[in-house]
């Protein structure tokens, strides 16, 4: 009881009347139940960390027991958003994959145009070959009609001796070959021109084909990259409306939240144990921390609960694929994982979430603080999470990876745990 109040009591008995007696005799009794009042208040000893913290902590999930009907709403709004997440995940690779289509094809188109190109140049030297080789069989023509064509005959009545008749004969087999050569030459151009400009009209077709595939495929690109704004801002508006509700929430906790945490410093430098919700697990003991065998597997402890090693054997499984933002979200099945795709398929895992929650969601997921097995830390950007002890993040890998030790910092997170882990 504050002075303030006892002076109240006392102003309200202290007047006029025939019990004037009795009342001041009551006036000063109550004076001295204030005065003792305000003296047991003065000497109450003060509360210790752990008491403030277990008072805090008290407020806050009064603050929360309150909010029910607000963190249902929360639920709802982190399914839809976790939906569009998916769908926009899926769209953005199929995105990717007509993107690729499209570079393939133009590639296609890249070499079906140089080698046409190159084609238009063999056809030209060709031409002028067989130009060439037309002439020199005309000039033939034209000395064997003036003349006329060596016979064997001639050669034979012509010649003194055989040795004569031997340089004649060899000398009309030289001219008949070279007249045969003559006249193959000019078949092989005509052919090799027939087949050049059968090779220029298949590539020329290849180019026509390429640019029009490339035409309807770019349009396409168009549609998907619209459809995917389309409902990325969707889901931006969605986020924004969760974070409207959130805020409503939070303005209450944050209060709170913060006293706890300077209430934790103050007994972490008193050498106590942290207390439920603490920023940072309580060490474990022996045979409860995982063992870090490589960036892609963790070996879950003998002491730990099911739960937890199955929460581990989830995160080994996705623990070499590649980071893909909205991987694991609409469904958590997929190729790739982003930071709150993994975190919720390694919960999913253990049996702690039964649909996957972006870094926003689990923010209000669980408890409060840091939990014993499990520790989950949220902010609107990033989620990671601490399994016995090991950090599991995309932060420092190509996607959900292992870590001996924290890559992310813990500062500016929220901290939350499985209930009982």
């Amino acid at each position: 009881m504050t002075p303030l109040a006892c002076a109240a009591l006392l102003t309200s008995s202290s007047h006029p009347g025939a019990k004037r007696r009795a009342l001041l005799f009551a006036a000063l009794f109550l004076t001295a139940l204030c005065t003792l009042a305000i003296s047991l208040e003065a000497s109450a000893p003060a509360k210790t960390p752990q008491e403030k913290y277990d008072a805090t902590q008290g407020q806050l999930e009064g603050v929360r027991a309150d909010q029910s009907s607000l963190a249902e709403t929360l639920a709802a709004q982190n399914k839809a958003i976790d939906s569009m997440i998916g769908e926009v995940s899926a769209l953005r690779q199929e995105l990717a994959a007509v993107e690729a289509e499209l570079a393939a094809k133009q590639e296609q188109l890249d070499r079906a145009t140089a080698a046409l190109e190159n084609e238009k140049d063999h056809l030209e030297e060709v031409r002028e070959q067989l130009a060439r080789a037309l002439g020199i069989l005309r000039d033939r023509l034209v000395a064997i009609y003036e003349t006329g064509s060596p016979s064997v005959v001639n050669a034979i009545l012509e010649s003194e001796d055989w040795s004569e008749l031997s340089a004649q004969t060899e000398y009309m087999n030289r001219i008949q070959s070279y007249d045969d050569s003559v006249v193959e030459r000019v078949k092989t151009l005509r052919d090799e021109v027939t087949n050049a400009v059968a090779r220029l009209t298949d590539n020329r077709a290849k180019v026509e084909e390429a640019r029009d595939s490339i035409a309807a495929i770019e349009q396409e690109v168009a549609a998907r990259s619209a459809e995917a704004e389309a409902r990325f801002a969707d889901l931006q508006v969605a986020q924004a409306e969760r974070r409207a509700s959130m805020a409503a929430l939070e303005s209450e906790e944050e209060a709170l939240n913060d006293n706890l945490a300077s209430i934790s410093q103050q007994i972490a430098k008193e050498g106590a144990p942290l207390p439920a919700g603490a920023s940072v697990p309580a060490p474990l003991n022996p045979g409860e921390s995982a063992g870090f065998i490589s960036e892609s597997e963790a070996s879950a402890p003998a002491n730990a609960p099911d739960a937890v090693k199955s929460a581990i054997a989830a995160a080994n499984a996705i623990a070499s694929t590649p980071y893909i933002w909205g991987g694991g979200h609409g469904s958590f099945e997929s190729s790739g994982y982003d930071c709150s795709g993994a975190v919720s398929y390694a919960l999913h895992g253990g049996g702690f979430l039964e649909s996957p929650l972006d870094s926003t969601g689990l923010e209000s997921w669980g408890e409060p603080g840091a939990g014993k097995w499990i520790t989950v830390y949220a902010n609107a950007g990033h989620t990671w999470m601490i399994i016995a002890g090991l950090a599991f993040d995309t932060v420092g890998g190509p996607g959900p990876r292992w870590h001996s030790a924290p890559t992310s910092s813990t500062e500016g997170f929220v901290v939350r745990h499985p209930p009982g882990y």
